[in-house]
């Protein structure tokens, strides 16, 4: 099978998306698929190309078996909203048009949080008569409003009318949490139509690793509890109650918090931060994909963080499959939901509602005064990741793609859906 799959994200960027898209596609290719993934050149979050890329019209790469076709776009910082629309924009109409000039694919796919490379993917497919899947990361529109990033307008109800319009359109949809699922049948998406098939880990790159004493040393965090935070900073994450946090613990002088990534709100934590007098807060640019397994090596607990939004329980981060395949315990701040479900069935770590600083320090200073505790998490953790490989994630992407190639009808039922994702 030839599957097109169009993602503004893909390495070397790092983000979410990148990865999920890059390690499921690794694993097809192995399988005798055939994968063209349309792209931008690198440039998330900063707005900045990754050397040696240039922002070229037309370009093709060949990366671990995969065709990696990128075209030109807009290039901004991952910040703002007029910029990053026509940034969004931009990709939708190259892409669209230079995949009319792909060889002939069975199925196009795209995937969210934003619309536009989904409308792109739409488009083409249906210009070129293919079947189209649509995979769903994120509830988009929806989370910019209650990030507050946008009121309700016209506008954005034209948005959520060219949302639901996707989801109708496509062949499938494929859901990367339930709870994505129950939202779209409660706005008339029928539910035969959407598969469930949560985020996952390469167990290849993820596996218990020997303490990078060198690296810790390298960033003065050596011989301390380290609390680590890995991913965007960015409006979602709410990463504020972090800094609040750290200040309650801050005469605790084993404890430090370690935070590695970049996005729009790093430039204010840090400043924060500085503002407080803080020393026990790490902060570190973003870093390859590749280095990844040494930084979780240096961490104690796992910090996984979201906004306290509603809206934000009904996401699972994928650096908690990253962290379990490390072996490492998970300390989740999030709304009561998805992310605390896993944790709590698990039993892989400790949970603490979104927005609650004090609750917060509470539970890091109590790992870090209970080495038994965490020891079992991490036990446990290493345990339950293989439930959540993104091979097994692959496989199940892949019989859903071939259902909708072959015209089967939908196969899923809910009890299949909540057994094949635990």
């Amino acid at each position: 099978m030839h599957i097109l799959f169009f993602t503004d994200n893909f390495p070397p960027e790092v983000n979410a998306a990148a990865t999920r898209v890059f390690e499921r596609a690794c694993h097809w290719t192995k399988w005798g698929h055939k994968v063209t993934v349309m792209t931008c050149a690198p440039n998330f979050p900063k707005g900045e190309l990754y050397p040696p890329y240039k922002n070229r019209w037309y370009q093709v790469e060949e990366m671990n078996g995969i065709r990696v076709v990128r075209v030109k776009t807009y290039i901004t910082a991952n910040e703002g909203v007029v910029r990053r629309v026509l940034d969004f924009l931009s990709f939708m109409v190259m892409s669209f048009v230079f995949g009319l000039f792909q060889p002939r694919p069975d199925v196009v796919v795209s995937t969210s949080p934003q619309l536009f490379c989904a409308a792109g993917a739409w488009a083409l497919s249906k210009a070129r008569r293919l079947p189209y899947v649509f995979e769903l990361s994120d509830l988009w529109p929806r989370q910019i409003v209650e990030l507050e990033v946008l009121k309700p307008s016209l506008a954005l109800r034209w948005i959520e009318r060219i949302e639901l319009f996707l989801y109708r359109q496509a062949k499938q949809v494929i859901a990367l949490a339930p709870s994505f699922r129950e939202d779209l049948i409660n706005r008339g998406i029928p539910g035969e139509k959407i598969d469930v098939v949560i985020n996952g880990v390469d167990l290849d790159r993820y596996s218990p690793a020997a303490r990078d004493e060198t690296l810790a040393a390298a960033h003065g965090v050596g011989g301390k509890f380290v609390v680590g935070y890995i991913g965007t900073h960015g409006p979602s994450q709410g990463l504020e109650n972090l800094i609040d946090a750290a200040e309650l613990v801050k005469e605790c002088d084993q404890i430090v918090f370690l935070m590695v990534g970049a996005g729009a709100a790093r430039k204010l934590l840090i400043e924060e931060a500085q503002k407080h007098g803080l020393s026990n807060i790490v902060f570190v640019e973003s870093q390859p994909k590749s280095a990844m397994p040494s930084w979780w090596s240096i961490c104690d607990v796992a910090l996984i963080h979201l906004r306290n939004v509603p809206l934000f329980g009904t996401v699972i981060p994928s650096k908690m499959f990253e962290a379990m395949g490390m072996g490492l315990p998970l300390l989740v701040a999030s709304p009561k939901g998805e992310a605390s479900a896993i944790v709590e069935r698990e039993g892989v770590g400790l949970w603490v509602p979104a927005g609650k600083p004090d609750e917060l320090a509470i539970t890091v200073r109590r790992l870090s005064q209970e080495p038994r505790l965490v020891q079992e998490f991490a036990r446990r953790s290493l345990a339950a990741a293989p439930n959540y490989t993104r091979e097994r994630q692959a496989q199940r992407f892949i019989m859903v793609l071939e259902r909708v190639v072959h015209g089967e009808s939908p196969v899923l039922a809910e009890s299949q859906i909540r057994s094949t994702n635990q």
